[in-house]
């Protein structure tokens, strides 16, 4: 528990996890009135969100399926500025239709996003799920493709999956970067890693297929970001890194290296990520529906798991907060709006 926290607000470490706390809503008390305690006392969440390395995971949370604007009040105590995916170019089928500030992650229609594979091996030796890179696959932190990238994002388990499957993994970058030797900081202090969107032929399984790039506008351009971040709040350098889908393996994956899927660059990605998604720096977690968990981009990647999409629907609401993603992004503009002309289509992609 924080001290420094009022006492309507305590939170617990995470079991089985070097990171992370928790925080259950009482049965005495509801959402909307924690929501109002918290507006008159706006620094709670971001601080209990510090104190925690960037993860919180919030029980019953349910309201927020009745009210969605509590889940963007809560957004809101976050940072200055909560994504309006209408103001973007984010495809409608994806943005609630009554509030524009959520994103809806699902493989149901008309959202579709596919389902993560099951590892090769399903399970580790010891009979747990892999968490490790490159035994999992799909790590990576929400729009790294942007400049400046955001900073926090809030997820919300409207329809989770049942034990055991769809659940979401979490790697902390402050503690695996603090975990690196000297010489691996060294080489990679003032490194930049080229961070693409997904699913335009630039990730390493496309580029591998012999697959052709999209053609990309100037607002979707690939974008170069710091392999290690100093956090804003906390001060701590983190990793900032993600892999096989969201780096540009055609210019990149890092800048400065031979580009491609079997040269330098590639293998400092594979080592780096390795590194970052042992299990000491790792938490899995398995959904409550109700559940909130509010996670920090700029020190922490997650990464999603397998489930019966045959059987089973998956359904996730996700808000993304920004505005303070430090020195290296100071006076810079959105790089994902388009400029006054461009003409796209906000349904490619």
């Amino acid at each position: 528990m924080n001290s420094t926290t009022p006492n309507w607000f305590q939170t617990a470490p995470l079991a089985q996890a070097s990171f992370g706390a928790s925080f259950a809503l009482p049965k005495t008390e509801t959402l909307a009135d924690l929501i109002e305690k918290l507006e008159r006392s706006p620094d709670v969440l971001p601080s209990a969100l510090t104190a925690a390395e960037g993860l919180l995971v919030l029980k019953h949370f349910d309201a927020i399926t009745d009210d969605p604007q509590l889940l963007v009040r809560l957004s809101r105590l976050m940072g200055p500025e909560v994504e309006n995916y209408h103001e973007t170019t984010t495809p409608t089928r994806l943005i609630h239709d009554k509030v524009p500030e959520i994103i809806k992650i699902s493989n149901l229609p008309p959202m579709n996003f596919d389902v993560p594979e099951l590892p090769d091996p399903p399970l580790t030796e010891s009979g747990e799920i892999p968490v490790q890179f490159p035994h999992r696959r799909g790590w990576h932190t929400d729009q790294s493709f942007r400049r400046p990238p955001p900073d926090v994002s809030l997820f919300y388990a409207m329809q989770p999956c049942p034990k055991g499957q769809g659940q979401t993994l979490y790697a902390n970058g402050t503690a695996a970067y603090a975990a690196l030797s000297d010489e691996q900081k060294q080489r990679i202090d003032g490194r930049y890693a080229i961070h693409a969107i997904p699913w335009t032929g630039r990730g390493e399984d496309e580029v591998r297929r012999g697959e052709t790039p999209k053609p990309l506008q100037p607002h979707q351009a690939s974008q170069r970001q710091p392999i290690v971040r100093t956090h804003p709040v906390s001060k701590r350098p983190a990793l900032y890194m993600c892999e096989e889908g969201q780096l540009d393996w055609v210019i990149g994956p890092i800048e400065g290296l031979s580009p491609g899927p079997d040269a330098d660059g590639a293998a400092l990605v594979y080592e780096l990520m390795s590194h970052y998604t042992r299990k000491e720096f790792t938490y899995a977690h398995d959904w409550d529906r109700g559940d909130l968990l509010i996670h920090d981009n700029r020190n922490l990647v997650h990464s999603a798991t397998w489930f019966d999409a045959k059987r089973h629907g998956r359904l996730m609401w996700r808000t993304t907060v920004m505005g303070n993603a430090g020195d290296e992004y100071s006076g810079e503009c959105k790089s994902w709006i388009p400029v006054e002309g461009e003409e796209f289509d906000p349904e490619v992609f």
